[in-house]
């Protein structure tokens, strides 16, 4: 069957659409606020929402119980808050969360609420950020509409070590995150804080580590900051950190280009034999036939739309993939991407 794109082609169109300058295309950024109980997520919030870069974002809170705390607290800052209620932005309450994001859309389409550039999503201090995620892929129309810029993890520093390592909550937000907060600080000592950064780099060697007091925090960490998507600024990486839960974070790395339907396959294999211990996966791939790089993004058995920059956001341009796993090694997953390299798919 005659590709129509080689009919009608297009200098700023590519294998995967039209080629974007953001890793989201034109889609309303999502910023998610997330920690353990008592971290400090609203305090930091407020600040943000106070701030010029808060301007024009909507709010969504989610809280665990039957009076809307939060909400109460945010809404004298914020006027198009949704409240979530008596659970966490998971399991049985996504559908909570696809309504107060269709709503939200609805509401501005027909002028109910001003004109809002940004979502903001704080979660339940128990939320497992996960079917947050996933909500995003498996609802096309809100894929369509929204895609999550940074997922950001406060972890307290006078309670953070021992809630990481009672809470299987606690260490889940600090490894799915994009920028990890150490909050408090204040009234913490010098030894206990540096004691929490390491094992938060221990937990994700990925994540750049923030410190803010009284939600003192530079606007910029809660959106986008035009860096690489993946964040990889640190030359060493721990190759595969070991966690109570089983939970792996490893990165992936291929100087070569690959071709698209090889690491698809890879990609689906492994989905479909251990998709459920997939929590994310997160990269630039460079692939053949390809200008710029393509962000890849997957949950458990979920796989983004793939997105094609225009331009790479430095000089590496090799292809690079952070893994976040439970139960998989980084061995298993380069040794499948290796079989279906050396079988050499040459086709669709």
């Amino acid at each position: 069957m005659t590709d129509i794109q080689s009919l009608f082609p297009s200098a700023s169109a590519g294998r995967f659409g039209r080629r974007q300058k953001r890793a989201r295309g034109a889609r309303l950024p999502v910023t998610i606020v997330t920690g353990f109980l008592g971290a400090g997520k609203t305090t930091l919030v407020r600040r943000f929402l106070e701030s010029p870069e808060g301007r024009g974002t909507a709010l969504i809170v989610n809280e665990f119980g039957s009076e809307g705390i939060d909400d109460a607290l945010l809404r004298s800052s914020k006027d198009e808050v949704t409240l979530l209620g008596n659970g966490c932005l998971c399991c049985n309450t996504r559908s909570d969360l696809q309504i107060a994001l269709r709503r939200l859309v609805a509401d501005r389409d027909r002028g109910k609420i001003p004109h809002f550039d940004r979502v903001l999503i704080e979660t339940s201090g128990l939320a497992d950020l996960s079917p947050i995620l996933q909500t995003f892929s498996t609802d096309r129309a809100l894929g369509g509409e929204f895609a999550i810029e940074v997922v950001v993890t406060l972890v307290d520093a006078v309670g953070g070590l021992r809630n990481l390592a009672k809470a299987p909550e606690a260490r889940r937000q600090a490894i799915l995150a994009d920028r990890l907060v150490i909050s408090k600080t204040d009234l913490a000592d010098a030894g206990a804080i540096g004691t929490l950064t390491e094992r938060l780099r221990d937990l994700n060697p990925h994540a750049t580590i923030h410190k803010a007091v009284a939600g003192d925090l530079d606007p910029s960490c809660l959106i986008d900051s035009g860096r690489d998507p993946l964040a990889l600024n640190r030359d060493g990486f721990v190759a595969e950190a070991d966690h109570s839960d089983g939970i792996a974070s490893f990165v992936l790395r291929e100087d070569k280009p690959l071709e698209w339907i090889v690491f698809y396959r890879a990609i689906e294999t492994l989905i479909a034999l251990r998709g459920t211990d997939l929590l994310r996966v997160k990269g630039l791939l460079n692939l053949e036939d390809n200008k710029g790089p393509v962000v890849f993004q997957a949950v458990q058995h979920l796989i983004h739309p793939p997105v094609e920059l225009a331009a790479w956001p430095n000089g590496d341009h090799s292809t690079r993939l952070v893994f976040i796993t439970r139960g998989i090694a980084e061995k298993q997953v380069r040794d499948l991407f290796e079989a279906c390299k050396a079988l050499g798919y040459s086709g669709e």
